[in-house]
């Protein structure tokens, strides 16, 4: 705080001047406070100020003050003040103080006495130099404030008291405190942003670093995809990845193994032609072992995988196409890989495939074979023939066995028997149905039954072998391969046929046989299966030799008939004939049976060629049964019931035969009209 000085108010010694410097312009001095109403010198006829300009704007705009007395020309001198009062030519110093300060003091004045006295306080710092700018003190006042503060860089203090001052003192300490709190804060700001900067400055280097490694970086991508567009295809030629090594070595035989054997087969193929083109080539001569091994490995698998799926046809219950369909079929280029980088492993895996189907086909068949033959069958004998007496036929016997007696049947009629040919039922009989059924059938039920099951197995597995061995097999590798699993099976149908034709008279159901024989034929060729071929030549061989067997015991029947019969009216009469023969023109028995046999026969052939035998035999039939009926009708003495009773039997023929179709049919038919139209007159 400045120290506080007190004035004298008494007058200065009249005639003394007062101190001088060598300039206008206040020199430095030591600062000092105004007291007291003393008298202040001050030019005559000086007006008050009123402006509000003031060297101080408040009590805090700055910490210094400038005390200044006003320049006194040479020769003149001070005024004194008496104590009586102020002159009234004299202005009173407080407004002048007023007047340059802007207004009048913050504390009162306080007098004592003469003396009045002003409590000032005292600045922290005093402004040692002043620059008015070669103004006077009321020049440098009135001139412009803001600007003359720029150029003084003047604080001005109001007084203020003592107790204001102790008043306020807490307020300042608290401030004080709290300017020492901001700066404490403020030094933790700098320290935080003096860090900040220091580690904005290597996130900085560090970005910049990226930046270098980013281009570098895109320097070498671009680079590695040149290089890559140029070695890429080469390198994928001869490389395999992990994935497709270990599926193939360790994985589970599905698709995905196909996919990876597949690749692997791509992969040898181009690492073989370039190990030809190129033998010095160093990745050709790396790579090469471990293909070969990893095609080793996959050969080993292979093998292993068609082994269990062979020895599973072997169990008990199984069905093998479902084997050969989900198993082989399906994964049927492991064969092909197999027999491409290991031929012998894969003959012999097919040799092994081949004595298992031909044990499989053998080992069903037979079972369902017995199964057919506890079907009970109609026997047809000797006794069922046309020359023979109906009362002397015995009753018919089973062929399996005789444990109830067989149905009713015609030997000589077809019947619903054309069913089984005209719509067939696209199924066989099963084993269990054939063992379970009680009634009686004829000889083509059985027939049919083991054919269409032969045909059906035999059809599938010569499509299982040529789409599973070729093209590792050719045609006729495969046809062999077929003929060694079928041909014990194929022996065991001809067996049956055999039985079932070799001692009966049915002569339908051997025609019956005979066409769906052809049939089955028909249907081979359909299916492009030619393998079966010998099977089926083979099956008519049997049958159509037993049919002109047959027929030949009708013709012989017939032969023996007719040499038995009189050959005069006066004796003997016809079998067969009416008591009456004499004069009966009804047609004989023998003829409804002969032209339901013809009629059967007939229907049977609607659709044969002209290469078959039944035309011949039925040719024969037909003159020896016309030579029966004319011996038999010169029995008649009256010529005109002669006509009359050989009309009747044509005439019953040609009612019977009226549906029959066919070419064989239609001149059959025709020649026994032209024989009825003879005899009607």
């Amino acid at each position: 705080m400045w120290g506080l000085d007190r004035l004298s108010a008494h007058p200065s010694p009249a005639g003394t001047p007062p101190p001088r410097r060598e300039s206008y312009s206040p020199a430095p001095r030591r600062p000092y406070a105004l007291a007291g109403p003393g008298p202040l010198a001050a030019r005559p006829g000086l007006p008050p100020r009123t402006s509000s300009l003031s060297l101080l704007g408040s009590p805090a705009s700055s910490s210094t003050s400038l005390p200044a007395t006003a320049r006194i020309p040479n020769g003149s001198g001070r005024r004194r003040q008496g104590t009586g009062g102020v002159p009234p030519t004299v202005f009173d110093p407080l407004q002048v103080l007023e007047s340059i300060l802007g207004g009048p003091p913050r504390k009162p004045v306080t007098t004592k006495g003469d003396v009045a006295t002003d409590i000032v306080q005292r600045p922290d710092e005093v402004v040692d130099d002043m620059d008015f700018g070669g103004l006077s003190l009321q020049d440098f006042a009135a001139a412009d404030a803001p600007e003359a503060r720029r150029h003084s860089h003047v604080h001005t203090y109001s007084a203020q008291s003592v107790e204001e001052y102790d008043r306020e003192k807490d307020k300042f300490e608290d401030l004080h405190k709290s300017i020492l709190a901001c700066d404490e804060v403020l030094k933790s700001v700098e320290t935080y942003l003096t860090n900040f900067q220091s580690d904005l400055g290597a996130v900085s280097a560090e970005i910049e670093s990226l930046q270098n490694r980013s281009l570098a970086l895109n320097t070498k991508l671009e680079n590695r995809k040149v290089v890559e567009k140029l070695l890429g295809p080469a390198v994928e030629d001869m490389s395999l990845s992990p994935a497709v090594v270990r599926k193939i070595a360790e994985g589970p035989v599905d698709d995905g193994f196909l996919h990876a054997l597949a690749d692997l087969e791509k992969r040898s193929k181009t690492i073989n032609t370039k190990a030809k083109e190129q033998p010095d080539v160093k990745a050709v001569s790396d790579i090469k072992p471990l293909i070969d091994h990893l095609t080793n490995k996959a050969v080993e698998r292979i093998r292993d995988y068609i082994v269990a799926q062979i020895k599973a046809i072997r169990s008990p219950s199984i069905n093998a196409q479902i084997i050969q369909q989900q198993a082989f079929l399906k994964f049927k280029d492991l064969y092909a890989f197999l027999a491409k980088h290991q031929p012998e492993l894969a003959q012999q895996i097919s040799q092994a495939y081949v004595y298992t189907m031909r044990w499989y086909y053998l080992n069903h068949f037979t079972r369902y074979r017995t199964a057919l033959e506890k079907l009970k069958v109609h026997v047809l004998d000797r006794y069922d023939i046309l020359g023979e007496d109906p009362s002397s036929k015995r009753s018919g016997a089973l062929l399996s066995n005789s444990r109830a007696p067989p149905s009713s049947h015609d030997a000589f009629s077809l019947g619903r028997r054309l069913d089984l040919l005209k719509s067939p039922n696209p199924n066989a009989l099963t084993a269990y149905l054939a063992e379970e059924e009680k009634a009686a059938h004829y000889l083509e039920v059985p027939f049919r039954s083991f054919n269409v099951a032969l045909i059906d197995n035999a059809s599938f597995e010569y499509t299982f072998l040529s789409t599973y061995f070729s093209p590792s097999q050719n045609y006729h590798a495969i046809s062999r391969t077929f003929s060694s699993i079928f041909e014990p099976t194929f022996s065991l149908g001809q067996s049956l046929t055999k039985q079932l034709t070799e001692t009966t008279t049915d002569t339908l159901g051997v025609l019956l046989c005979v066409r769906l024989n052809q049939h089955f034929a028909f249907e081979l060729q359909r299916r492009k299966v030619p393998t079966v071929e010998g099977y089926i030549n083979a099956t008519n061989m049997l049958l159509w030799p037993r049919f002109q067997q047959i027929l030949d015991l009708h013709c012989t029947s017939l032969q023996k008939l007719t040499s038995s019969l009189p050959s005069r009216p006066s004796t003997g009469a016809a079998l067969l004939s009416s008591s009456s023969a004499n004069t009966s023109t009804a047609p004989t028995p023998l003829t409804q049976r002969f032209a339901n046999l013809l009629h059967g026969i007939l229907a049977l052939s609607s659709e044969a060629g002209d290469d078959e035998p039944v035309s011949v035999s039925v040719g024969r039939l037909r003159s020896e049964f016309e030579a029966y009926l004319t011996k038999l009708s010169k029995g008649i003495s009256d010529t005109r019931k002669r006509e009359r009773f050989l009309c009747n039997n044509y005439s019953l023929v040609c009612t019977i035969l009226t549906d029959v179709e066919g070419k064989l049919g239609g001149e059959v038919t025709g020649h026994f009209e032209k024989l009825r139209d003879a005899f009607d007159k």
